[in-house]
C-alpha cells in the first residue's frame, strides 16, 4: 500500500490548552466559522470519546460531499486528537482511509498546532499535488478561523 502525506503547523500566541479546547468543539465551531468548506458534522454513534463515528457533510468549496470518521485517539493531557476517514467521496475511489494526526505542543508564549494527513492508497494512484496544496491551504485556513473563534470567545474556551 502507497501513502503520502502533508503536513500543517501553524503557531499561536494562545496557550495550548486553549487551543486545544476551542479545537475540541471542531463540530460545532467548524460549520460557523468555515461553512464553505464544513456544512456539518453529525455524530452517529458513540459519545465524542474512541471510537466515536462521525459524518462530515462537506460545502460547495470542496469537490467532496461527504466523509465518515472515526475517532481513535483523544490525550487531552498531551493535547493531541487522531481521527481517520474510512467511507465516503472524500476517499476519491483511490484511498481506503485518510489518517488524521493532530497535536498542539506548548511553546513560550503560545503554542504550535501541527497536523500531519497520511492518505492510504489502494493501489499506486495517489492524491495530486494540486489537490493535496488545496486541502493544506484548507486546513490552515480552518484552523484560523476556528482560533479567531476561540479568542472572540473567551468565556466559552
Amino acid at each position: 500500500m502507497t501513502s503520502v502525506s502533508i503536513q500543517i503547523e501553524v503557531s499561536s500566541t494562545f496557550p495550548a490548552d486553549k487551543v486545544f479546547k476551542v479545537f475540541s468543539d471542531f463540530d460545532n465551531v467548524a460549520p460557523k466559522v468555515n461553512p464553505a468548506v464544513f456544512k456539518s458534522i453529525e455524530t452517529v454513534e458513540g459519545n465524542g470519546g474512541v471510537g466515536t463515528i462521525k459524518i462530515f457533510t462537506f460545502g460547495d468549496a470542496v469537490p467532496f460531499t461527504s466523509g465518515k470518521y472515526k475517532v481513535d485517539a483523544i490525550d487531552t493531557s498531551n493535547f493531541s486528537y487522531n481521527y481517520s476517514f474510512f467511507e465516503g467521496d472524500c476517499l476519491m475511489g483511490i484511498l481506503d482511509s485518510i489518517n488524521h494526526h493532530i497535536k498542539v505542543v506548548p511553546t513560550d508564549g503560545g503554542s504550535i498546532f501541527k497536523q500531519t494527513v497520511i492518505y492510504n492508497c489502494k493501489g499506486s494512484d495517489k492524491p495530486s499535488e494540486d489537490i493535496l496544496k488545496a486541502e493544506k491551504e484548507i486546513y490552515e485556513k480552518t484552523y484560523k478561523a476556528i482560533e479567531a473563534h476561540g479568542a472572540a470567545h473567551p468565556d466559552t474556551y
